[in-house]
This record gives C-alpha cells, structure tokens and sequence, in this order.
C-alpha cells in the first residue's frame, strides 16, 4: 500500500515555495521521493530555502527557479527549462499567491488586478504550460492551492476571495479539458494555518479566539496538516480523482 503513494523518480514543481506553505508542501514531496524545484520572485530568499532544503535530501533532488508566474513567457520558459535540466515534469502544485487587504469601496483596481494575476491567473498560465508536456506523455498531476475563502468571504479581502473562488472552477476547467489525456488535477483548501505569517493572528487574543469557536476541530492548522493530502493528489493514490476541492480546515466551512 505505501508505494501507492511512492513519489520517487516523480519530478514536481511548487510554485511560490521560498517559504510558508509551499515550503512544506515542497518538502513534504521530497520526502515522499520527488526531486523538487522550489519556484519564487526573490532570488536570494529561493536560493537560501534550496540550500536549507538540500542540506535534508541526497544531492540534485532540490532544485529551483525563480520566475514569475504572472508573465505567460516566463511560465513557459520556466517550464521548459525545468523539462530541460531537471526531467519531464509529473507533479505542479500551483501555490503562488498575494493578499490585499482594504475594504472593496477603497480596493484599487490596480491591486484587483495584482491578486487576480498571482492567485488565478498564474494558475492558468504555468498549469497551461505544464499540461503541454503531461498531455504528450499521458500523465501529470496538477493541485492547485485553494483556501476558505474558496467557499466563504471575510470583509477587506474581496480580491482574494475571488480570485480563489475562480481558482476552484479554474480546477474544474483543467479537469474538463485535460482528464481525457490522462491528467488529474485537483485542489486543496487550507483553513486557518498557523504558519510564521500568521503569527501575529494566533497573538491576537479575540481573533485567535475567534478561530476556535469557528473551527470544529478547535484549533489552528499546521502545515503538516497539509502535506498528507498534497502527497496523496500527487501520487498513484488519487488516479481516479479529478475535479475535487478538499477542503483541510478542521470542519470550518460545513457548520454555521
């Protein structure tokens, strides 16, 4: 049963993966056996979380590629460099994203246009090139990183939840076009995940208070809570899924 979940000789791609839980999810696939290229804007910052990442890992299985998803030629050089000097790409986790956070009378469409090109758009562009490749080999897995706010909304984070709501139909899409040729592409969609950038939230007594009454599981999540599932839609385990958003939220969005 474990090799149904065996990732090794599997290549995979985990876009905006410096830090946070891209980072994890990238390492949780190395550690199921994948070589991964982690993927950002900020060269220094990648180059230090390869480095750290490969310290854990046999030589050449952590790799990475700064590059911007938001820019169809960059994704599609990205991607074929990474089919070029790595091996065909298996596994693309679409984990890119930004939060702008002002109330929808005062959002500047500047700043809608700025969430809505990492968080959806950048989904397409990669997973399109991405495709390109799984298509002519029958194969690929493609998970996009969704949230909550797929399925509800908070004030001041109106770009956002959009731009995540698209993402869940965006999965459906690929799915519709792209199952035939052998892909499976789903997404996950963390809850509230106590990671170094939300810190500040667990520290805030009202809000963290908040989370758990809200959450039936009456706590925070962890990245780790996230790997499990990621390395299942990533492996031989999930042939048969496709189109699917799973939520990992502690039962957040099925209660009022």
């Amino acid at each position: 049963m474990s090799g149904m979940f065996d990732l090794a000789g599997k290549v995979a791609l985990v876009t905006g993966s410096s830090r946070g839980i891209g980072n994890s999810l990238a390492r949780g696939l190395a550690g199921a056996g994948a070589t991964v290229v982690l993927n950002g804007l900020d060269a220094g910052r990648l180059a230090a979380a390869q480095a750290a990442m490969a310290a854990d890992f046999a030589p050449g299985r952590i790799r990475s590629l700064a590059f911007d998803v938001t820019s169809d030629a960059a994704a599609a050089d990205g991607i074929a460099w990474i089919e070029a000097n790595v091996g065909p790409l298996d596994i693309l986790v679409n984990n890119a994203g930004i939060q702008h956070r002002v109330p929808l009378l005062d959002l500047d469409v500047r700043d809608w246009d700025r969430v809505l090109a990492t968080d959806l758009t950048g989904a397409f562009l990669v997973g399109r090139e991405a495709a390109r490749g799984m298509l002519a080999r029958g194969r690929g897995k493609i998970i996009n990183v969704c949230s909550v706010q797929t399925d509800l909304a908070r004030p001041t984070i109106a770009a956002y939840t959009a731009a995540k709501g698209g993402l869940r139909n965006l999965t459906r899409a690929m799915t519709a076009e792209w199952a035939s040729g052998g892909l499976q592409i789903n997404g996950i969609a963390p809850g509230y995940i106590h990671t170094g950038m939300t810190q500040n939230l667990v520290d805030d007594d009202a809000f963290n208070s908040w989370i758990l009454g809200r959450t039936p599981a009456k706590r925070w999540g962890t990245v780790q809570d996230l790997v499990g599932p990621a390395v299942w839609l990533a492996s031989d385990g999930s042939n048969f899924v496709n189109g699917q958003t799973i939520f990992i939220d502690g039962g957040m969005t099925v209660v009022v």
